[in-house]
């Protein structure tokens, strides 16, 4: 026999991962309404938001706060329930829970418990946002919220500097500019950046410019200053050709690589023909590599 959500049923309960709007309240799911109304508990994480969600779509069933701040402590208290047979539904404020929201030491103590994990999926900002920015979207990398203080945020953009994947960050308002500023700072100012603001509320916001501009615009305008922001940074890519190590190049490098140790061969091969010494210190390795 299954549930409602297809999971099977057994001695224990099942803990579902349940999506819920970030803005629009018609994108929540038939399926999220279904689980929501069933389930014994709801674990929220603030009870007094999800409570109105709640009440919007007719649904009374209890809840229970599982925050960053509890969620450790108050783990042993949903497993009890879900050990004893009954279904839990775990939400966050908005979207997906887990991402850049709490649900991560309860997800991980259920499954260490062996109950079964059924994700309810739905709306989820960063996937929003990527879907309509017009960057590459094959390859993406998630980063979350930046250091809040200057000097820690410009040393974790400096590490994914030339990540050549599609860059996603979220950010608080009261700092989308400091954000960006340091971005422009660090990236460039002609990579491409999209800025997508309150998505599927009212005042939504998808603003695709280069980071300078993009930047510029934000100053200009303290409404893009307001709200749940995205923003989405084009990947790096080394300047046209850098990435070739030409046939003459190989040539130059193997020569020297005979008389000479890997990193003093890959920097006067660097100098000879002018690739960069990084480009071809890897080459030269993994071409041992191989052999």
């Amino acid at each position: 026999m299954t549930d409602v959500a297809g999971a099977s049923k057994s001695t224990v309960g099942t803990l579902y991962v349940v999506a819920t709007p970030i803005g629009n309240l018609d994108d929540m799911s038939a399926r999220a309404l279904k689980v929501l109304a069933d389930v014994a508990l709801i674990a929220a994480e603030d009870t007094r938001h999800s409570i109105r969600l709640l009440q919007h779509f007719g649904i009374d069933t209890p809840l229970a706060a599982c925050h960053e701040h509890n969620e450790r402590d108050e783990g042993g208290r949903f497993l009890a329930k879900l050990l004893a047979g009954e279904n839990v539904a775990l939400v966050s404020d908005a979207g997906t829970p887990l991402i850049s929201d709490p649900g991560y030491h309860l997800v991980r103590q259920a499954r260490a418990a062996g109950v079964n994990v059924v994700p309810v999926p739905g709306a989820c900002a960063l996937i929003a946002a990527l879907s309509a920015a017009g960057l590459p979207s094959d390859r993406f990398i998630f980063e979350g919220f930046l250091p809040a203080k200057a000097a820690a945020r410009r040393a974790r953009l400096e590490q994914v500097k030339e990540e050549p994947r599609t860059l996603i960050f979220y950010e608080a308002p009261h700092r989308i500019l400091e954000c960006l500023e340091d971005m422009e700072a660090v990236f460039g100012g002609e990579r491409p950046a999209l800025l997508a603001r309150e998505l599927t509320k009212t005042f939504e916001t998808l603003k695709g410019l280069p980071l300078a501009e993009l930047r510029a615009f934000v100053a200009g305008d303290s409404n893009q200053q307001r709200g749940e922001c995205v923003v989405l940074v084009g990947g790096w890519s080394a300047p046209e050709g850098e990435q070739v190590i030409s046939a003459e190049a190989q040539r130059v490098l193997g020569l020297l690589l005979a008389e000479l140790p890997l990193k003093r061969a890959a920097a006067l091969a660097a100098e000879i023909t002018g690739v960069r010494k990084n480009l071809l210190y890897q080459f030269a390795l993994e071409k041992q590599k191989a052999e």
